[in-house]
């Protein structure tokens, strides 16, 4: 049976969710949270939503899936260290440092990889079981292929987003908020910049990033076919009445197998949708309709708000199951025994029963006696007993009876588990290279290179592999220069499907000599090395802390990239166990999008011939294409850092890499010149990114 999880973002919400038929709810404690301007819940609201939790067997998550800064990893072990001890059933991390520390911690509490790590093949799912997870939550643009073979395969549990926003991002890989204006969707402050509208080919602005809501609903009995553990309900940021409406259609959809009524369909809508619901990407139908804005709710919705809050107010969803044992004896007092299905036990005696004069108890009469539990969480799945005849007892002494019984097995549940805590001691740190960084060049196509390039010798000059299966002249003068390594990059999303076509390239890339990959995602680590590469960590996979860096060092990484959100102050500060290297120029990448943005906007396929995205202050946003006919949006302005690259030598440092995207091969030649020392080149309209600001 598929377990229903549903958002908590305040206390009244937990009580939504639960008396609707949540299996599971996940709510925020603390700053360190997705959703960190969500209601959220203080110390005491959050132990009783625990108990209120516990007490009706319903399994409680722990949000921390924000990037975490060093000086804020103890703070965070602290708050799971108190969540532990107050009974939370897991923890939910997308920072694989915060995983480190957690492990430390935190040993016996289970974790779920988070939306936020990108997993998006089988591969990610074994890194994350071999990493100690024990969940991981699918990203939301995979097909129900992808997630059948996945959910088939995988080593631990897997959860599948089903209902609420979408972003257009691959989670985890959206800079835009961070870039734009300091507030990172990574660090739980989405300033939601995708929700604006943008204008491409001189047409009028339009939503062209926002995407409807997801709604899977009537696939629920598919989804538990294909093996899937957890379908997850998005929307800690909305009212509880949303919580309860739309977790009690999912439950009972999922419960009986049936798909929803027209009716349902009506009320999901009415609760909140963005111009109705898409199935896009479950479906692989991902053309212009995919896109919607929320409209504001009417009189009618605020109706059915209503009776949504006075049924979850006033009800009692009735989930634990109890058995009852009765011995009625004569001159003996009654003795009732309950033991619910975590074999909490209690035990009560009654009066001692009366000589019947008119109607005798019997078994069945006790029965229908215990099943009484309305009003609370509790159901009556049994009753065994001995009754002699002619006996009676007042009903008014069987139901104190079975109160009592009910209260304390109640008293029973609200306890938390005992559970080992561990410390968490960072290493001591390692300042990493004492001498000047090197400096490396990454570039999107072959034809940014050139043998001008390939004299200056940059130590590593990054490609993307799909460049080998047509094997272009280009790299010719980078195979042959024993001055530096020429290194391939993996795409940012390889789905399970194609990863035949990466492998062929690979390979090829192997036969000319090619042994180091660029991997920016965690399922692409293993993928790589299988095929005999060293790899090197991309900025995708969000290096926030030192204790990343201790976690790829441990799995054998050669070198990693810096999270481009952090400040100089905190890079230098960094412990650095294995090399690490900075962007330091060109357009930072600030989404990957799985539907095609150039073809839904302007109708046809010309990721060549495609002016970018305008803004609605006048800036221009290029999108790269990138594989699997995915795009990259690009930042308006060119990070520049050439006169500054003082601030960098002395950190640590072991590279400073050019990024180029939209540049000409003469251009990459200039803008490598002028970070080796050589020439005065400088672009129009350039940002410091965020070393200097960084972000909230």
């Amino acid at each position: 049976m598929l377990e229903i999880l549903s958002p908590a973002g305040g206390p009244e919400s937990v009580m939504a969710a639960v008396q609707n038929g949540a299996d599971s709810v996940y709510l925020g404690f603390g700053g360190f949270n997705a959703r960190r301007n969500a209601k959220n819940f203080n110390r005491d609201e959050f132990i009783r939503a625990l108990e209120y939790c516990r007490i009706r067997g319903v399994k409680t998550y722990l949000t921390l899936n924000t990037l975490a800064s060093d000086n804020e990893l103890y703070e965070v072990t602290q708050l799971a260290k108190e969540a532990c001890r107050m009974g939370i059933d897991a923890i939910i991390t997308g920072d694989i440092g915060v995983m480190m520390a957690l492990h430390k911690a935190v040993p016996e509490v289970p974790l779920h990889g988070s939306t936020q790590m990108g997993v998006h093949n089988l591969e990610g799912v074994k890194m994350l079981a071999a990493m100690g997870f024990s969940r991981v939550v699918l990203a939301r643009e995979l097909s129900r292929k992808d997630i059948a073979y996945i959910a088939k395969r995988a080593p631990i549990e897997t959860e599948v987003f089903v209902h609420g926003a979408l972003c257009v991002c691959y989670s985890g890989s959206c800079y835009m908020s961070a870039v734009i204006g300091r507030r990172s969707g990574n660090r739980g402050l989405c300033a939601q910049p995708c929700r604006l509208e943008y204008s491409a080919g001189g047409r009028s602005p339009a939503h062209l990033l926002s995407l409807k809501d997801n709604s899977l609903v009537e696939y629920m009995r598919e989804l538990d076919a294909m093996g899937v553990t957890s379908v997850k309900i998005e929307g800690r940021m909305k009212r509880p009445e949303y919580s309860a409406i739309v977790t009690g259609i999912y439950s009972k959809a999922a419960r009986t197998g049936n798909p929803p009524t027209e009716e349902e369909l009506q009320t999901l809508e009415k609760a909140f949708s963005r111009d109705g619901f898409t199935d896009g990407f479950y479906t692989g139908e991902l053309g212009p309709e995919i896109h919607g804005m929320h409209k504001e709710s009417t009189r009618e919705d605020d109706v059915i708000f209503a009776t949504a809050r006075k049924n979850y107010l006033n009800g009692e969803y009735q989930r634990v199951p109890v058995r009852f044992v009765g011995t009625i004896e004569e001159d003996k007092p009654v003795k009732i025994a309950a033991m619910d299905d975590r074999k909490n036990g209690a035990v009560t005696e009654g009066p001692i029963p009366e000589i019947a004069f008119h109607k005798e108890l019997t078994l069945a009469s006790l029965k229908t006696q215990m099943h009484k539990t309305g009003g609370t969480p509790f159901y009556c799945a049994g009753v065994k007993g001995k009754v002699e005849p002619g006996l009676a007892l007042p009903i008014s002494a069987f139901n104190e009876m079975r109160r009592t019984l009910l209260a304390e097995i109640l008293s029973l549940r609200k306890k938390p588990p005992s559970r080992v805590e561990g410390e968490f001691v960072p290493k001591e740190r390692t300042p990493g290279r004492a001498g000047p960084p090197c400096l490396t060049v990454s570039v999107m196509s072959a034809k940014q290179l050139s043998e001008d390039l390939a004299d200056l010798a940059p130590r590593v000059v990054y490609v993307p592999v799909i460049e080998f299966l047509e094997n272009p002249p280009e790299l010719n003068w980078f195979l042959k220069n024993k001055n530096l390594t020429l290194a391939v990059i993996l795409p940012r999303v390889i789905r399970d499907n194609e990863r035949k076509t990466i492998s062929t390239a690979l390979a090829k890339a192997r036969e000319r000599g090619v042994n180091e990959a660029l991997c920016g995602n965690i399922g692409h680590i293993q993928f790589a090395r299988g095929h005999g590469f060293s790899v090197r960590g991309d900025y995708g996979l969000n290096v926030f802390n030192s204790q990343t860096l201790e976690a790829l060092s441990n799995i054998g990484l050669k070198s990693a990239t810096l999270s481009f959100e952090l400040r100089l102050a905190q890079i230098r500060d960094l412990s650095k166990p294995l090399d690490t290297e900075v962007i330091v120029y060109g357009r930072l990448p600030l989404m990957i999008t799985e539907a095609c943005i150039v073809k839904n906007s302007s109708g046809v396929c010309s990721c060549d011939n495609f002016g970018g995205l305008h803004d609605r202050i006048g800036a221009i946003f290029p999108i790269a294409p990138e594989f699997g006919c995915r795009n990259v949006i690009l930042n308006s302005k060119k990070l520049f850092m050439a006169d500054r690259l003082g601030a960098f030598n002395g950190i640590g440092l072991w590279g400073h890499r050019l990024m180029f995207t939209t540049e000409n091969a003469v251009e990459c030649v200039s803008v490598t010149k002028r970070y080796m020392g050589m020439g005065d080149y400088e672009p129009s309209g350039y940002t410091r990114g965020l070393y200097y600001r960084g972000v909230e």
